[in-house]
C-alpha cells in the first residue's frame, strides 16, 4: 500500500470511528447526553445486544467495541478534542480521486475534496 493510500485509509477511518458517529450522536449533543447514551451502549454491549454492537457513519457501518465507547466518551470530555471531533462530524466523508498521479504535492483542494479536509490537515496529493 502506497503512502498517499495509507494516509487516504487512516483518514476514512478517522471520519468512521468520530467519537460522535460511535457514540450515534449530533455534534450538538450535551455533555449529559454524552454521557447517557455512553452509558447505555455500555449496558447494550454488557447484554449482548446486537443493537450496541455496531455504528453508522457516512462511510457505511462499522463494528462497535466497548472500548471504542469509552474511548469516545473520554475524547468528547474534552473541550479542545471535542472541537476537531465536532468539526469533523460536519464534514462530508473523504473521495478518491479519479485518477492516481504519479508526482505528487500539495495543492488546493478541486471538487474531489472538501475544503474542512484542507484545513484539519489532509490536503488530497495531486499532479503538478
Amino acid at each position: 500500500m502506497s503512502e498517499r493510500q495509507q494516509h487516504g485509509e487512516l483518514a476514512r477511518r478517522r471520519f468512521a470511528d468520530n467519537p460522535f458517529y460511535v457514540l450515534g450522536l449530533r455534534p450538538d449533543s450535551t455533555r449529559a447526553e454524552v454521557e447517557r447514551e455512553g452509558k447505555k451502549l455500555l449496558a447494550m454491549l454488557e447484554v449482548k445486544l446486537s443493537a450496541g454492537e455496531s455504528h453508522t457513519s457516512p462511510l457505511g457501518t462499522h463494528t462497535r467495541s466497548a472500548e471504542q465507547i469509552r474511548e469516545a466518551m473520554a475524547e468528547l470530555r474534552d473541550p479542545e478534542r471535542r472541537l476537531v471531533h465536532e468539526l469533523w462530524a460536519r464534514l462530508a466523508p473523504p473521495t478518491e480521486p479519479s485518477e492516481p498521479a504519479s508526482d505528487m504535492s500539495d495543492t488546493q483542494p478541486d471538487g474531489d475534496s472538501h475544503p474542512g479536509f484542507v484545513l484539519l490537515g489532509f490536503r488530497r496529493k495531486t499532479a503538478r
